[in-house]
């Protein structure tokens, strides 16, 4: 069976060393661990600014790049979930400290200094990663000497509150496909932020999502947490009667009934794959 071309580095042309002998390639060459330094890097599946966007990375995560273009296009492979694909160069700085934190919030600003009156340096998403140097009563400092409000971070490893909760913290946040952030964001982007932020890996699609994630279970016995999956889509149940998923009917985040939802996507021929308890 041929490797997934979304989760192994692979081209005709190009691949990772530790690929060889598993595909063919006319080169295979060990990668550069490089570090995003921008709050969002969208990845895209071709090096142009109009290829679909696959999905984005966030601020301090780390990517092995095995190539960049001329034209200013790195490919390479995410080490957070895996996924490959093409970033701006631009998005990619050398590595700093190790994080120890990450923004446990939909969305928080870096102050120059401890005063949130001034304007903020940098605004940064819900699963974005900081070295955090210090912190006081109010704020965690990085080694920029930014400060972000302590109530907005949380030490990795640390479980911050349900997922479903926090996943409900982006209501209204509009659809995007590719999406992770509350800018835009994805049906299958919504569970694996969510799922991140209290600790929990979690695969980047809907499909791989459904393949690894939890047991399977009833309908008849849902509850609260569980993931509904479609061909192509996620939800994530709020009780055992609503649930909430980033969705193109809605073109946003949105709780709605169960049973509306799978009648809405029947009606799209489209019926329940699977409900998986974690």
């Amino acid at each position: 069976m041929a490797l997934d071309p979304r989760l192994n580095p692979y081209r005709r042309d190009i691949a990772a060393a530790h690929l060889r002998g598993q595909v063919e390639a006319a080169h295979f060459v060990n990668g550069t661990l490089y570090e995003i330094i921008e709050p969002i890097a969208d990845l895209r599946r071709d090096p142009a600014h109009e290829a679909a966007l696959d999905t984005e990375a966030l601020k301090g995560e780390r990517v092995t790049v095995y190539e960049v273009s001329e034209e200013g296009w790195a490919w390479g492979q995410l080490k957070a979930d895996g996924y490959v694909g093409y970033l701006s160069a631009n998005a990619l700085g050398p590595l700093s400290p190790e994080p120890t934190h990450r923004v446990s919030v939909p969305r928080t600003f870096g102050f120059p200094a401890a005063d949130i009156k001034l304007p903020p340096m940098i605004a940064l998403p819900m699963g974005a990663r900081l070295a955090v140097t210090r912190t006081t009563d109010t704020f965690a400092i990085d080694g920029y000497g930014w400060h972000y409000p302590l109530g907005h971070v949380a030490a990795l490893g640390e479980a911050r509150g349900d997922f479903v909760a926090l996943a409900e913290m982006f209501r209204g946040a509009p659809y995007l496909w590719g999406g992770k952030s509350s800018l835009g964001i994805d049906c299958s982007g919504l569970v694996q932020v969510a799922l991140n932020a209290t600790g929990q890996p979690c695969p980047r699609d809907s499909y791989m999502q459904e393949r690894v994630l939890g047991t399977p279970v009833s309908l008849a016995d849902i509850r609260r947490g569980d993931l509904l999956f479609w061909k192509g889509h996620v939800a994530i149940a709020r009780d055992a009667q609503t649930l909430i998923h980033a969705n193109a009917h809605h073109m946003m985040v949105e709780a709605e009934p169960i049973a509306e939802a799978i009648a809405r996507i029947k009606s799209t021929d489209s019926e329940i794959t699977s409900v998986k308890r974690l």
